[in-house]
């Protein structure tokens, strides 16, 4: 059974057509949740990464990093043995001397298909249908993309020297602060499945994820921006639990929001969702959600054993309660 433009299953949950943007472990959480509310749920995945057996394989074969990606189709498989199975062989990794090494299962077989397909899109839903992903998952380009970012003091030497750093990796784990990013190149062509998916959305919903090499980067692709923009969809902002060492070390919860406006000005959001244990005073964030159009919704979110991890139950049950209310 397909939902809107797609092919994968779909889910058995009567919900609202969702849109996830982000990448890596904060969209798998935010995945996760989303699949027991949604009635149809799309992941636009960002399609930057250089880094590992991604980096690889993106080196070797000239195709999308698809890290970010097999990780959104392991969290859209179900909760029975064949979703739990799968999802583990997707993302089981080899352990050897050899080149084969380091390299995700998942990742072979998505680059597998996109050779013997040559359509990435196609390739992805051919692994969702393997899968059961009750979901489909998209990249959110239609070419591989680099990110650049401007930092200040990533020479420890020069602490208030502002430089440029290239590369997901490099700019996820600088030692300086950044300021802002820009893509390479610098204006690329969105995934036309993915504006599709995010103009027919209900709601669309932007992190949690890493800030400026996952969330960020959606909204300076030209067309999937101007569906942001423009889309009928509610949407819906998740924080992050915890500044994120390297990429966001010192940002408070409202400095998130400050950023994201600083990068899309005209972007308005209608809910911003945070982890109520770690605001604190929620004035300023409140202040924060307000500049971008929003109310500010604190719930418990977080996982029971101290890690910056999300629940996936609380977070379902968060986003089904921001679903219903309005």
């Amino acid at each position: 059974m397909s939902g809107p433009g797609g092919s994968a299953s779909a889910s058995a949950v009567d919900g609202p057509t969702v849109v996830a943007l982000g990448g890596g472990h904060g969209l798998f959480a935010s995945l996760s949740a989303l699949r027991r509310v949604a009635g149809w749920l799309s992941a636009v995945v960002t399609v930057a990464d250089d880094g590992g057996s991604s980096g690889r394989l993106r080196e070797e074969f000239g195709v999308f990093p698809p890290g970010d990606l097999r990780m959104a189709l392991a969290a859209l498989c179900g909760d029975d043995d064949w979703g739990r199975t799968w999802s583990r062989l997707v993302q089981h990794r080899f352990h050897s001397d050899g080149p084969l090494h380091g390299h995700a299962v998942g990742n072979l077989l998505i680059v597998a298909l996109w050779e013997l397909l040559g359509d990435t899109v196609a390739g992805l839903d051919w692994v969702g249908r393997l899968l059961g992903a009750q979901g489909r998952v998209l990249p959110m380009a239609s070419v591989p993309l680099d990110i650049e970012a401007k930092v200040q003091g990533a020479d420890p030497v020069s602490p208030g020297e502002i430089s440029v750093v290239r590369g997901q990796v490099a700019c996820a784990s600088t030692q300086g602060r950044v300021l802002g990013i820009s893509l390479i190149p610098s204006e690329p062509p969105a995934c036309r499945e993915a504006v599709r998916a995010v103009r027919e959305a209900d709601w669309v919903v932007l992190g949690p994820g890493s800030w400026f090499t996952s969330v960020l980067p959606h909204l300076l692709v030209p067309e999937l921006a101007a569906a942001l923009l423009e889309t009928r969809a509610r949407r819906v902002v998740a924080l992050n639990l915890a500044p994120q060492q390297g990429e966001t070390d010192g940002f408070s919860p409202h400095m998130h929001l400050e950023v994201l406006k600083t990068h899309a000005p005209e972007f308005v959001v209608d809910v911003v969702l945070a982890e109520r244990e770690v605001v604190g005073d929620p004035t300023t964030l409140e202040k924060a959600a307000e500049a971008l159009g929003g109310q500010l919704v604190l719930a418990r979110v977080a996982a029971d054993d101290g890690s910056p991890r999300h629940d996936p139950a609380r977070l379902a049950a968060a986003y089904a309660d921001i679903f219903t209310a309005m």
